[in-house]
């Protein structure tokens, strides 16, 4: 990739806003995902979007496959979303006290995900996922927690810890900052690896209060479990009396209503929400069976507050979009769509004669690089990075937006349509030859 190409797909405005950025903020950005890290250049500044298209500020109009990185199924400034925001701001944007709004979204949530009788409002997926392992730690009195290479569940210090083996190994903190303390109770295993699970829960008998998953992943592109791996997370966790976790803060109301335990039957003990939830706002939550639930100051011990928590207009675009997704299922086109673009860019790959693998569930996607299936984070690991990165600015001049990294999975919405897709995949055909 040269920086010939780079620069060509981007404008002027876009370069002296990120330089001008680069003065005030880390980087320039205000999450290392937007920085292009893994493709090269300088990120594009956006202006606006509608639909499916997003707009940058040279003027230029890009189809979004990343859409906000997943938030945004019902595509960019849906009319009733906009509009329950503006009623909602209208009467004011906090008030540190309950609402009515609250608890409406709160019925919307325990209605639509099976493992959920009790839900906490909070303001991000990092801070639902933070809180529920404070949350398993308390209900079960102990330490230990469990999580798999390659899945990220937010930047909370417990849970930034580098990339394990299959073996059962303590973390190493994979960020200054990040003490070993803070890690040492986190265990990192290899993802789909049943013996690995197993033997962990030999090695830490009784010590495990929580096993924490992506039951999708889309953190080191799009993953997807064994039937064989989740069974076991399931049985291990009751037999132990461990709290099973499954992160949906991107999967939740996005391959499914009732998130990937609905699609791929398998109940969890607690969920974490985000992204989808929220509508594109601030917002997350936490929930599982009441029993769990009930252990949270005020009903019970286990401390967690938010001053923001429960946002009146966030709150508001979430439960429009939830209203949304249950009147008006947009699913099965999702599903549809996937497929189309799934068979697309794996004959585009094929014809060009690259090792590829395209990995699909509903409207999450990724087209890796590599000759073998991806089924945890050693395997995606050994994915062309620089054909990607090729790949991505290829697309990019054709006006398609795809995720800035190998290891992030798409997402597209219910305003994309099929002759959209179409010319993603006649784009892609091009690219693909030049890779």
């Amino acid at each position: 990739m040269s920086n010939s190409k780079t620069e060509r797909a981007i404008g002027p405005l876009s370069t002296a806003a990120f330089a001008r950025a680069q003065k005030l903020i880390p980087g320039g950005v205000n999450s290392p995902a937007r920085a292009f890290g893994g493709v090269g250049g300088t990120p594009l500044f956006i202006d606006h979007a509608r639909g499916p298209h997003l707009f940058d500020i040279d003027g230029h109009r890009y189809l979004d496959y990343i859409g906000s990185w997943g938030p945004m199924i019902l595509g960019h400034a849906h009319p009733e979303v906009i509009e329950a925001i503006h009623q909602a701001a209208a009467r004011g944007t906090s008030y540190g006290a309950p609402t009515e709004a609250e608890s409406e979204l709160a019925e919307q949530i325990i209605e639509a995900v099976p493992s959920v009788q009790r839900v906490r409002l909070v303001n991000s997926g990092t801070e639902a996922t933070m809180s529920a392992i404070r949350v398993a730690r308390g209900v079960t009195g102990r330490d230990k927690i469990i999580k798999f290479a390659g899945n990220y569940h937010g930047h909370a210090d417990s849970l930034l810890v580098s990339a394990g083996s299959s073996a059962a190994t303590l973390g190493v903190p994979d960020s200054p900052g990040v003490t070993q303390g803070a890690t040492q109770d986190t265990i990192v295993l290899a993802y789909n690896d049943v013996q690995g699970l197993t033997e962990a829960f030999n090695q830490y008998d009784g010590q495990i209060a929580a096993v924490i998953l992506e039951p999708v992943v889309g953190n080191m592109g799009c993953v997807i479990p064994t039937k064989e791996f989740l069974a076991a997370a399931r049985s291990l966790t009751e037999k132990a009396g461990t709290i099973l976790i499954f992160d949906e803060v991107m999967t939740g109301f996005r391959v499914a209503f009732g998130g990937a335990q609905q699609r791929l039957g398998v109940t969890p003990d607690m969920t974490t929400l985000g992204k989808i939830v929220g509508g594109g706002m601030p917002l997350g939550a936490y929930g599982g069976r009441q029993s769990i639930m009930d252990q949270v100051l005020p009903a019970g011990k286990i401390f967690q507050a938010g001053t923001l928590s429960g946002n009146p207009v966030a709150v508001a675009a979430g439960s429009a979009t939830l209203r949304i997704l249950k009147e008006d299922s947009p699913y099965e086109y999702l599903e549809r769509l996937g497929d189309r673009l799934a068979k697309g860019l794996d004959a585009a790959a094929t014809d060009a004669g690259l090792p590829h693998q395209v990995q699909q569930v509903g409207s999450m996607m990724t087209l890796f690089f590599n000759p073998n299936p991806v089924n945890n984070w050693d395997d995606a690991d050994r994915s062309d990075r620089e054909r990607f990165g090729r790949y991505f600015w290829g697309m990019i001049g054709k006006g398609i937006y795809m995720p800035c990294s190998q290891f992030e999975a798409l997402f597209f919405s219910r305003t994309h349509t099929e002759s959209m897709i179409d010319e993603t995949i006649d784009a892609a055909k091009e690219v693909l030859k030049s890779c």
